[in-house]
């Protein structure tokens, strides 16, 4: 499988990486420095490591040597991988990565230092970065994720090679899981509803659970008749993104302590195993305290996820109102739309949707969840005449 045969949907991505590999193969050279931009689930990441992968791939990116499958995994001897757990990413630990992305290649060509979420630097490590790639290694190449340009300083993403990504078309996405074994009906429904997000698609697809927190949120439009029912709406939305970041986090955090306890000879016998495993105490408490700073992140972003669902209704529903001819996300809850649609006029739903926005700017600005998302739910009670 080729380098690039994960990205879906992203043929000029594709032909942009691939052409960069090849002139760098001739030694025609290579930008240090550059930046993957697009929404979440556009696979930015996904495409920084295929390049990744490319690049150190004596092949190109054959997909199946030991380069390949390592970078893959992450434990590449020539890849510095970096993902915050947190909702920042400081300067100590970003003095650290430039230390450590100056040193020269130990297997191949190029060091290469792939930055996940860089828009989580703060205002100094942005700066320590920029020095880093300012007066970069003859040898290393940045490779920095970000939803949006913007989200860089522009200092930063001047010196940068822009990559930018687009959503996936649902065809693209629902083909995709199709080949994974999916039914065709499920997964149109599940690529409609996650908006050109693959790994969310895949998602609501294969975890029924999953499905129905998603039916959870949907059910807000419906349950705001009153203020009573406002309150409750707001909390079962809530409890909603929270059993999902529950969800997410068990799926990653205990691979994570396994591969761990695996490191300092769990399981193994032998001399000097009991002393690597008390030495691997410090590690694993390193570990979870990284973990429990993930797990604040995905709570966050559970939410945010669950009011672009439910932005999304609202746009069906205006797409409804305005005789639109668009792909609908909820095209499977076509009486529900029809029925709010009658209910309401435009400028209501209009104000519903940026009031969903409003909220979700308020949790970017630390607001307590409950209190902006009950404030939500009031507003959309008072839009429903």
């Amino acid at each position: 499988m080729g380098a690039f045969a994960e990205l879906i949907g992203q043929e000029i991505v594709v032909d942009q990486l691939e052409r960069a590999v090849a002139a760098a193969r001739s030694g025609a050279g290579l930008m240090h420095a550059w930046l993957f931009t697009g929404p979440p689930g556009s696979g930015r990441s996904v495409a920084a490591r295929a390049f990744a992968r490319a690049l150190l791939c004596s092949s190109g990116g054959c997909g199946d040597c030991p380069a390949c499958r390592q970078v893959r995994a992450g434990t590449h001897p020539d890849l510095l991988l970096v993902r915050p757990d947190g909702l920042s990413y400081g300067v100590r630990q970003t003095r650290d990565l430039v230390l450590k992305a100056a040193a020269a290649p130990v297997a191949g060509r190029w060091r290469i230092v792939l930055f996940e979420d860089a828009d989580r630097a703060t205002e100094q490590a942005a700066n320590a970065l920029l020095k880093a790639i300012e007066e970069p290694a003859p040898r290393t190449v940045w490779l920095l994720c970000a939803p949006y340009a913007d989200d860089l300083p522009t200092t930063i993403r001047s010196r940068c090679r822009l990559v930018t990504l687009r959503m996936p078309p649902t065809t693209a996405v629902a083909a995709t899981l199709e080949r994974e074994g999916v039914s065709p009906e499920l997964a149109l429904t599940a690529a409609r509803a996650a908006q050109g997000h693959v790994g969310r698609a895949r998602r609501l697809a294969t975890d029924s659970a999953a499905a129905g927190r998603r039916a959870d949120v949907l059910r807000v439009p419906r349950d705001v008749g009153s203020m009573g029912q406002a309150f409750k709406a707001a909390a079962a939305l809530v409890r909603a993104a929270e059993l999902e970041a529950e969800a997410v986090t068990e799926e990653l955090n205990e691979p994570e302590k396994h591969a761990l306890r695996r490191a300092f000879g769990e399981g193994s016998t032998g001399k000097g195993v009991a002393t690597a495993l008390r030495g691997g105490a410090g590690a694993m408490r390193d570990l979870e305290d990284r973990q429990k700073s993930r797990a604040t992140r995905l709570k966050r972003d559970s939410l945010d996820r669950a009011l672009l669902d439910l932005a999304g209704y609202y746009r069906d529903v205006l797409a409804v109102q305005l005789g639109a001819s668009v792909e609908l996300a909820n095209a499977g809850r076509a009486d529900e739309l029809d029925d709010l649609a009658r209910a309401s006029a435009p400028g209501d739903t209009v104000r519903r949707i940026e009031a969903v926005m409003r909220c979700r700017e308020r949790l970017a600005a630390n607001v307590a969840p409950l209190l902006a998302v009950e404030e939500l739910t009031l507003s959309l009670v008072s839009h429903q005449s």
